[in-house]
């Protein structure tokens, strides 16, 4: 009613204002794809005039002072089609009224023509529906990324205020808070891990190319899952409406540091397409039976890429609409790095392994999406997602110097090498249903079932020493010193996830306008995953008692075979001990069990114009069950937990006036310690050795957010945040009393706190538009401040566990934090015609000093020093089917360093080169 009647003072006012000789268009614009809510700022031009406006916040808009004549009007909103209605007659002192609605498919109307079709994935569209949320969110879409240049998810979402990503993983960061604090969706449904060390699945496996837009939602609210506190990182697929089309494209490229090598190494084994497994051969003790050459193969480090994109839609009745999208893509890169890896600093300043290293790095990423969308008529819709990627990485690392300076090359000379391949499947199936019953209720659901497995066939190890400690022209020989100093692992993980979800809402209490003041929304959603991992070590266990014979480095074959098991020179074991002991071969095991049952009902209510609010409640019933055959338990044993969660949470909104809103958020959450963290399971790296700890257990989480944010124009921001955590019994990695300063994961103390401000800016500096084109220069900025501490209590963890840790100092930052994270980005936009353009990105990120892993026994913390990166873009549409684009990443090339305090000492650094790629795509 309050519309119409907007409408009706709107065409008076014109009708009493008018001259003689001029006239006015009125109406109302709404979204087909939301049950036809009005759209606004959506753009309205009457052609051939410099007549235009866009739609307020009802959809209204009005357009006077017209001279009489016939005109075509087009209306458009970016992300949806652009109508042109034609004949639309103006008449002196007279208004007109149109009345329509736009969506993202083609219409066929006898009044409208559709000119063009898009997807709804622009900055524009994403700010508005940051803008008409109540809650409080971020999201970049697919227009960003490709603005930006951004290629996997976990680099895109770093490009947003307060995020950051650790260095050699997809790992992420947000506000401080790492990997066990954030949680990982598609499309609102769970995703599992692909690392047992990780709670996430590894963003670096995601190609943008399958993105429509990633929602970042860094406060909690009841639809999300309570394993919450850093932030919701939810991957909403393509969803492709609009008509046929089909395109390719073909990249390549390389690393600069890549390309200046002489000769790549990798290992022998695995192929480039990544499509590689491979189990440990029949009867591996008895004899020598590894079909695999110890020794390294070399390769081109030459990149390349290649993508097959393509979609269509039916309309099969007025309201009623089938669409199709399917991407398949490869990719691939190259990259080397030399350095120095240090570890075991004592309070002296001295490494107990001090060693200069070369590592050679192969990644490869297949992914191939479908989807299928079903909209059965303006209130009901389906949409089937099934989503297949396999990436894989190998890494071949050579070590040199000192192994261990008390008893194993102490004076330097010595050699290690490790090779890697690493393999992730993830096959996710969903299936989602969306309905409007009636006026007042609504019923949204999903389902899905995801496999994941990860496999490391065959990661082969080496230690050679010198042969004589004082004369290093001796030459090497094999490391005696462990069993595990010469093996070859084989790795294999499965998880299987099903999940639910399902909503139901009921408006309420309507007004004299005929909006509903108030929402009530109820729902369930659960998660059900079963974990198995297992685990073979076969160590080549020299024999101390004879003369070994010298080893070289560049011929390892020569010694590790038959013959010198037949010359007695070493044996085949694993942990349970050599050929003929009953189950020998059974391998290191664990596996899980987690269930969530979880209720929720939320309350929204518009208690006035500019103020909204949300409360909403959440109940969790969480079970974990995890059991083990382990190196350090080869007995087995099993522990579990269960524990009930009532989880509150609010979101207001209170909007200063049409650009501008305040908001604040709060919430109580929990995080739970993972499987490996629980499994008491050995994991060995080259400088460090981690184990799982069984008396671990959740931690609990406060959140409250604050926010003030402007739209000076759709397409530009500005917004201040400030933000608080309180977590009582963190969770952290620490090194542990023992010989060989072993890592494991503990409860470090009572609380950790984290606190502080956002700053975010988009911002047009010249913009110029003429029909239609574009031609601007726009920047965004954001930065984030903030201030973590926690307090360490050496008694609470020899109370709670086995273990002993000696904490260097009684509080210090929350691991993963940098006090001050800054990104930056000047883009040129310049369209010379409708399928015409360039477009030029420069992009900086910064994050200041963070604390890696803490300080214990007198150590100093290990801490990542500062690094900027400093990334260009520019891509070119030539037309209507060609486009070229041009990427160069990490121009500056900055050193990456960690280092011990207080003895400072540098125990990690490295450079990892500039990527250069060019890329073509044919657009059918």
């Amino acid at each position: 009613m309050r519309q119409l009647l907007v409408l009706l003072f709107l065409a008076v006012t014109t009708l009493t204002m008018a001259q003689n000789n001029a006239g006015s268009v009125v109406g109302k614009i709404t979204d087909k794809e939301l049950n036809n809510d009005p759209l606004p700022f959506a753009n309205v031009q009457v052609n051939g005039t410099t007549k235009g406006t866009t739609t307020d916040m009802d959809g209204l808009f009005e357009i006077g002072s017209i001279p009489p004549g016939t005109y075509s009007v087009t209306i458009s909103f970016v992300g949806y089609e652009t109508v042109t209605i034609p004949n639309v007659k103006i008449e002196g002192g007279k208004v007109t009224e149109i009345n329509t609605g736009l969506g993202a498919g083609s219409v066929s109307l006898d009044e409208v023509v559709v000119t063009t079709t898009v997807r709804r994935e622009s900055e524009t569209a994403l700010l508005l529906d940051q803008k008409k949320a109540i809650e409080i969110k971020q999201s970049i879409g697919a227009e960003e990324l490709a603005r930006k240049g951004v290629s996997d998810v976990a680099t895109a979402v770093t490009k947003t205020t307060g995020i950051s990503k650790q260095e050699g993983s997809g790992s992420i960061y947000v506000r401080g808070l790492g990997d066990r604090y954030n949680s990982t969706t598609m499309n609102g449904l769970p995703l599992p891990s692909n690392n047992p060390s990780r709670k996430n699945i590894n963003l670096d496996i995601f190609s943008t190319d399958i993105v429509e837009y990633i929602g970042i939602s860094k406060t909690f609210n009841h639809k999300n899952y309570g394993d919450f506190a850093g932030a919701n990182i939810d991957i909403i697929s393509k969803n492709y409406k609009g008509d046929g089309f089909f395109e390719f494209g073909v990249g390549i490229g390389g690393n600069t540091s890549a390309m200046e090598r002489d000769k790549f190494y990798l290992q022998d084994g695995p192929n480039k397409t990544g499509f590689y497994n491979k189990d440990y051969p029949n009867n591996p003790l008895t004899s020598y039976n590894f079909d695999t050459s110890w020794d390294r193969n070399t390769s081109t480090p030459v990149e390349n890429s290649f993508s097959l994109t393509g979609g269509d839609s039916y309309t099969l009745s007025e309201e009623s609409r089938l669409s199709f999208f399917a991407s398949a893509s490869f990719d691939n890169n190259y990259n080397f790095k030399e350095g120095v890896a240090r570890g075991a600093v004592n309070t002296q300043g001295v490494p107990r392994k001090d060693l200069d290293y070369e590592a050679y790095e192969y990644k490869t990423n297949s992914t191939l999406l479908g989807n299928v969308f079903y909209r059965i008529n303006n209130n009901n819709s389906l949409k089937f997602n099934s989503l297949f990627i396999n990436s894989t990485g190998q890494s071949h690392d050579e070590y040199t110097g000192v192994i261990d300076i008390f008893d194993n090359a102490p004076n330097g000379g010595g050699y290690v090498r490790r090779s890697t391949f690493d393999r992730t499947s993830l096959f996710v199936n969903q299936l989602l249903g969306d309905h409007k019953l009636n006026e007042r209720f609504d019923l949204n659901w999903g389902v899905s079932y995801n496999i994941m497995k990860n496999v490391i066939p065959d990661r082969m190890q080496n230690t050679l020493v010198p042969i004589d400690n004082d004369n290093f022209d001796a030459g090497l020989t094999v490391s005696d010193l462990a069993t595990s100093d010469n093996h070859r692992f084989y790795q294999d993980l499965k998880e299987d996830e099903l999940a639910a979800n399902i909503e139901t809402s009921y408006k309420f209490h309507k007004n004299n306008d005929g909006e509903y003041k108030g929402k009530l929304s109820v729902g369930y959603s659960g998660r059900f995953k079963n974990i198995g991992f297992e685990a073979t070590q076969f160590n080549f266990r020299i024999n101390r008692n004879i003369q070994q014979p010298q080893v070289f480095t560049d011929n390892l074959d020569a010694y590790f075979n038959q013959q010198s098991i037949d010359a007695g020179y070493f044996d085949i074991v694993t942990f349970r001990g050599s050929a003929g002991i009953p189950g020998v071969l059974d391998p290191q095991t664990y596996d899980g069990v987690q269930f969530i049952n979880a209720g929720y009902g939320a309350v929204e209510y518009n208690f006035s114009p500019k103020f909204t609010a949300v409360f909403g409640l959440r109940g969790e019933y969480i079970f974990q069950e995890i059991e083990w055959e382990t190196s350090l338990d080869p007995e087995g044993d099993d522990s579990d937990f269960d524990r009930i969660e009532i989880l509150p949470s609010t979101s207001l909104k209170y909007s200063l006036n049409e650009k501008q809103n305040l908001r604040f958020a709060a919430s109580k959450t929990y995080t739970l310690p993972q499987f490996k963290e629980r499994a008491p399971f050995q994991y060995e790296e080259v400088t460090q050795v981690t184990f799982g700890n069984p008396d671990l257990y959740p931690s609990t989480d406060y959140n409250a957010d604050i926010k003030w944010e402007a739209f000076p124009n759709n397409d530009e921001l500005i917004s201040v945040t400030g933000f608080g955590k309180y977590i009582q019994n963190p969770i952290n990695e620490v090194t542990v009393a023992s010989a060989t300063n072993d890592v494991s994961y503990v409860n470090t103390g009572e609380s950790a706190i984290a606190f502080g401000g956002e700053l975010e800016i988009r911002k047009n500096i010249i913009k110029f538009s003429d029909e239609n084109l574009n031609n601007k220069l726009s920047f965004g900025f954001n930065a984030s401040y903030m201030y973590t501490n926690q307090d360490f209590d050496e008694q609470k963890v020899i109370d709670e566990t086995n273990l002993s840790v000696g904490f260097s100092d009684e509080e210090g930052k929350l691991t993963g934090a940098s006090d001050l994270l800054l990104n930056g980005d000047i883009s040129y936009l310049k369209d010379f015609s409708e399928d015409k353009n360039i477009l030029a990105t420069l992009s900086y990120n910064y994050f200041s000093d963070r604390l890696y892993a803490i300080g214990t026994n007198n150590r100093g913390n290990l801490v990542d020093k500062a690094v900027g990166t400093l990334d260009f873009i520019v891509k070119s549409q030539l037309n209507k089917n060609i486009g070229i684009g041009f990427k160069a990443r990490n121009l500056l090339n900055p050193t990456v360093e960690r280092i011990q305090e207080t003895q400072d000492v540098t125990v990690l650094s490295y450079k990892k080169g500039i990527d250069l790629n060019l890329s073509l795509t044919y657009k059918f």
